[in-house]
């Protein structure tokens, strides 16, 4: 009985009708997991579609699970970013609902760039990850470990959201 539950389930995942990226107006909400090193924290980010491909968006990152001898504040510990995001879910064309989305952010502690996933399940459900890298760093004197936060390699993963 439970692996006929199993097989239903995954059959009905398989058959949904979810298209990723719709372009103009399309608008995703994200809430995730956010790791790197000596912290973990919650992410958070919204991108609405300015054309076929392209979106607009802001990403934010608190670290929560800071290691104490980092003597973090709050200003070491959040990150605001505004970014620009190349959806190329219709052009790779692995599936349907299956969206790639690499792009650059600029935020108070560098600029960088991400590469992102997304795949959803249902209209409005999916997850998605990223992995984040700083490309320059406002601050080019030697990091104290605090100020490495959110000036690393990052990778987040959770839900997304069509809104």
């Amino acid at each position: 009985m439970k692996n006929l539950i199993i097989i239903i389930a995954l059959l009905s995942v398989s058959i949904v009708n979810a298209q990723v990226f719709k372009g103009k107006g399309d608008t995703k909400f994200q809430v995730g997991a956010n790791f790197q090193n000596n912290a973990t924290g919650l992410n958070v980010s919204y991108d609405f579609g300015v054309g076929e491909n392209i979106s607009l968006g802001l990403s934010s990152t608190y670290a929560l699970g800071v290691k104490s001898a980092l003597d973090s504040d709050f200003g070491d510990r959040f990150d605001i970013k505004a970014r620009f995001n190349a959806n190329l879910g219709n052009v790779v064309n692995i599936d349907k609902n299956f969206d790639i989305y690499p792009g650059l952010n600029l935020g108070l502690k560098n600029f960088g760039a991400h590469l992102g996933m997304r795949y959803f399940f249902t209209d409005g459900f999916g997850v998605y990850t990223e992995l984040n890298a700083p490309l320059a760093k406002y601050n080019s004197d030697r990091l104290t470990p605090a100020e490495k936060l959110h000036n690393q390699f990052t990778i987040s993963f959770g839900a997304t959201f069509n809104l």
